[in-house]
């Protein structure tokens, strides 16, 4: 199953009327937030695909050309804090970044991500249970603490993802938050042991084998674009 993973950045090869075409073979859109809304209802109205998305520190609700307020994006099923069973692929969200300002928005200290990954926990065992494996992928916005994140505060990553992913062992973890532009490093995908952590800021085009069956998704049918 082809996946397109966007975050932070409107781009124009996704905000076009040739993203039918060049993007004819998505099945699904994974939003790692920062994104107006408008932008991921465009990409699910020309694609026709289910979008699953997380927020950024910085979404906010955004006003339509009639003047109704949007709280969300209309036709795309939020993530955060959950987990579903897409067509056989295992997914989880949890959005936001490190807080780093007395700003609203979402923004989390470490202990309160902690108690939002906790509370993840007793619908991963239910995967396991059910599918033989925790997660095939976890969505988020910041990035895990020392991979692809920043040297300043605003861009610092999560301590707790790291534990998160020793102990569940995703395929994948693919995070925004880190624009490329930034130049903090020029790498986008790195191994951390079981898990490919994937900084999405933009876009990726993101190949998974959809797995029912117990087991967890082969590394050699898995490849990115």
């Amino acid at each position: 199953m082809y996946f397109l993973t966007v975050s932070d950045e409107v781009l124009p090869v996704i905000y076009s009327l040739n993203i039918k075409h060049r993007f004819s073979d998505v099945e699904c859109v994974l939003g790692c937030g920062d994104l107006p809304y408008y932008y991921l209802e465009y990409i699910v109205t020309m694609l026709s695909v289910p979008c699953f998305y997380i927020h950024g520190n910085h979404d906010a609700a955004e006003y339509t050309a009639h003047g109704e307020m949007l709280q969300y994006p209309r036709g795309c099923d939020s993530l955060e804090g959950r987990s579903v069973n897409h067509q056989g692929v295992l997914l989880a969200g949890l959005g936001g970044s490190i807080r780093y300002n007395d700003r609203s928005g979402a923004q989390y200290t470490e202990r309160q991500m902690l108690m939002r990954a906790w509370r993840l926990v007793p619908r991963l065992i239910v995967n396991r249970w059910m599918y033989g494996r925790y997660l095939d992928i976890f969505l988020t916005h910041a990035p895990p603490l020392d991979i692809h994140n920043g040297p300043d505060r605003p861009h610092r990553g999560f301590k707790v993802f790291l534990d998160f992913m020793d102990r569940f062992k995703p395929r994948y973890l693919i995070h925004g938050h880190i624009h490329r532009s930034y130049r903090f490093s020029d790498t986008v995908e790195t191994q951390y042991n079981q898990t490919t952590v994937i900084n999405t800021a933009g876009y990726r085009r993101l190949w998974v084998e959809p797995r029912q069956q117990h087991g967890v998704v082969s590394p050699s049918s898995n490849k990115t674009k």
